[in-house]
């Protein structure tokens, strides 16, 4: 049985997620998925009902085949802060964080919630690159 912590924040970041973790996953597995906001002046309606959106796509997707637990956290820590933390309360086996290719040469440059995470876990990681919208 495995424990897999994913950050995810926005709905296209879950179901990019999906994929990889479809692959992976076993019968007993466990999921935590993490949406993080700052809260205060910068989270509104509009971002919780997204954060929640994106919560269920796992659950959607993953729900019939292992365990799914979801976690909105709204407060005031950074999105990194969330996830590790969450990793370390679930003693998770591998953290799944997805990167957005930034520019038409396609080199990837980490935003600072994946950079953040990255250089702060001693948890085993996966970095899932994702579709770049423009």
């Amino acid at each position: 049985m495995a424990t897999y912590v994913i950050g995810t924040n926005s709905v296209h970041t879950s179901a990019e997620l999906c994929d990889y973790l479809s692959r992976r996953i076993e019968t007993g597995d466990v999921v935590h998925v993490v949406n993080s906001h700052k809260g205060g002046d910068s989270t509104d309606s509009d971002d919780v009902r997204d954060g929640d959106d994106a919560l269920n796509v796992v659950s959607s997707r993953l729900g019939d085949f292992v365990t799914v637990e979801t976690h909105q956290f709204i407060r005031g820590n950074d999105p990194a802060e969330d996830i590790l933390e969450c990793a370390q309360d679930q003693n998770a086996d591998e953290i799944v964080i997805g990167v957005r290719k930034r520019n038409p040469t396609s080199k990837i440059v980490f935003g600072s919630t994946a950079q953040d995470v990255l250089l702060s876990s001693n948890v085993p990681m996966a970095v899932v690159p994702l579709e770049t919208v423009y």
